[in-house]
This record gives C-alpha cells, structure tokens and sequence, in this order.
C-alpha cells in the first residue's frame, strides 16, 4: 500500500503544476473583446474558436482527476498503519499505567523495625488518666 501512496502523491503533483501551467496560459474574458475588433488572432493552431475550449476542457479534467487524488490520498492517510482507535489519551494512560507498575516499593528489613508492642490512643489516655488519679 504504500507504493501506491506514492504513486498517487506523485500523481496528484503534476496534476496541481498541470492546472497552474493550463490556468496561466488560457486567456482572460477581456481578451476576447478584443479579438473582436480586429486586434487578435482568430485563426490560431486550435481552430477558429481559439484555444478556449480545448484549454478549458483540459483543465476541468486536471481538476477532477485533481479532487479525486485528493479524496484518495485524504482516505490514504486516515486507513494507514495507525490504528484508528487510539488516541492520544489511551497511550499517556498506557504510559502511565506501566510506569506505576515499573515502581516497586523499597524493602524494609524486619529487624530494622522496633519490636515494642503497639498501643492504641484511648488505653493511652486511660492508663495516663488513672496514673493521675492515683497520684493525688
């Protein structure tokens, strides 16, 4: 597939420096007017109409073969090698959540922890409560 990516990109070039060549060397409408008086050439290479038909012609077929390169490199580039289904969000949250799990916590040695018998606030405070009373 991407031979013809290519392929169609270099298409759709020379059909865009087509267009512009066809598009400057047609002449304007007030070019016409002019031919009418006697001071244009009215029997040129193309016909007694002029180049008008066959140029105009030539460059609405530029312009279509033009929109449907377009159209297909358009197509190209959303139905490539990405997966459509991922944005951006799903890859920082896939960053994320792999880096968390990557993150393990330091080890503690149990004979670096205090062995002395934990006590909780309230028979705290009952024991120095009745340490008090009995003091007086």
């Amino acid at each position: 597939m991407n031979w013809l990516n290519t392929f169609t990109m270099i298409v759709h070039l020379f059909l865009a420096v087509g267009i512009i060549g066809l598009v400057l060397i047609q002449r304007g409408k007030g070019a016409d007017a002019g031919a009418g008086f006697g001071s244009g050439a009215s029997g040129t290479v193309f016909g007694a109409r002029g180049s008008a038909s066959f140029l105009s012609r030539t460059t609405a077929i530029f312009a279509t073969l033009f929109f449907i390169t377009s159209l297909t490199l358009a197509y190209f580039s959303n139905h490539g090698t990405r997966p459509v289904d991922v944005s951006v969000l799903d890859k920082e949250a896939a960053t994320a959540t792999s880096s968390a799990a990557s993150i393990v916590a330091p080890a503690v040695s149990t004979s670096a922890v205090s062995q002395a018998p934990v006590t909780n606030a309230s028979e705290q405070s009952a024991t120095s409560v009745s340490s008090a009373t009995s003091a007086k």
